[in-house]
């Protein structure tokens, strides 16, 4: 079992009225002393600093306003679920963050590219489509559904998170270059997916299904897990239990273990420290009124 190691709520400075913390937070990259959040039920992406306590700033990413709860703010939320680093390119010298709707509803196929700056903070940010992502692998699973994305080597990873009657996992590769053409040029060529199957195994009668990625010099892919109650891709459950795990980079399942507290772990960072991997985690509390929490803790590499 892995303990984790609570760092804060994910509290944040607005003046507009709304809510003053992340709740459902479900993508995370670290870029220095900075952490970048997306949450599954925002327009904005909010940042913050791993040297104080302080409450994070918002970067609005979509226009317009969510309605505040419900089933309503579900049905038009972008269900941003994944949140890469990309490496620098032409208008983003210093890199990049790639936000990733889950795909699991036509108005789940938005994202948003996010220049960073030099000292890894983000000021603007740009709406993208990303379905020609989706639609090459569309007939493969009953949902897409895809929670979290990585850069490997010169490939964009997308990890395809099972559930319910379609419980299963898997990675979907494109090249990094092909995949950037396609979402923001008017004319970029369909993407061919290569697909790699995962199973992650079950805890009791539920299946374990992906919820995010990171991988870094040294290491293959460690992946944060849960087992939830629930027979799709748009609708939540009781969560039974939460896992991390660690992939080759062929794929291969190399080791998964259950954590303490059983959290429901949306966003994972990872980096390696001699024979230690760190991680740092958001949660997501399924609970508009809950803060979603950050969380740090380490594996043998």
């Amino acid at each position: 079992m892995i303990e984790l190691v609570r760092i804060r709520d994910l509290d944040i400075t607005d003046n507009s009225g709304r809510r003053a913390f992340v709740s459902a937070a479900s993508g995370l990259v670290r870029v220095g002393a900075r952490i970048h959040v997306i949450a599954d039920d925002e327009l904005h992406l909010a940042s913050f600093d791993l040297g104080n306590l302080g409450p994070g700033r918002l970067l609005r990413l979509f226009e317009g306003e969510l309605p505040r709860a419900g089933p309503d703010r579900k049905k038009y939320k972008p269900d941003l679920e994944a949140l890469c680093l990309l490496p620098p390119m032409a208008g983003a010298c210093h890199g990049a963050l790639l936000a990733i709707g889950s795909g699991s509803r036509p108005n789940r196929r938005r994202g948003a590219l996010i220049p960073l700056e030099a000292d890894g903070s983000a000021a603007q940010s740009n709406v993208v489509d990303i379905a020609p992502l989706f639609s090459p692998f569309a007939d493969e699973f009953e949902e897409i559904n895809v929670e979290g994305a990585v850069v490997a080597g010169d490939d964009l990873l997308l990890f395809q998170r099972g559930s319910g009657s379609d419980p299963d996992n898997a990675i979907v590769a494109y090249p990094l270059a092909a995949a950037l053409e396609a979402i923001t040029l008017p004319d970029g060529k369909a993407l061919e997916p290569r697909i790699r199957h995962i199973d992650l195994g079950a805890i009791g009668n539920a299946p374990l299904s992906f919820t995010d990625a990171a991988t870094g010099p040294g290491f293959g892919i460690v992946f944060s897990a849960v087992c939830e109650d629930t027979t799709n891709a748009y609708d939540d459950g009781p969560l039974r239990a939460a896992a991390i795990g660690l992939l080759g980079m062929d794929g291969n399942l190399l080791r998964i273990e259950t954590i303490e507290p059983p959290v429901k772990v949306e966003g994972i960072d990872a980096r390696l420290d001699g024979d230690l991997i760190r991680l740092t985690m958001v949660t997501d509390a399924d609970d508009p009124t809950v803060p979603a929490s950050l969380y740090s803790t380490a594996i043998k590499a």
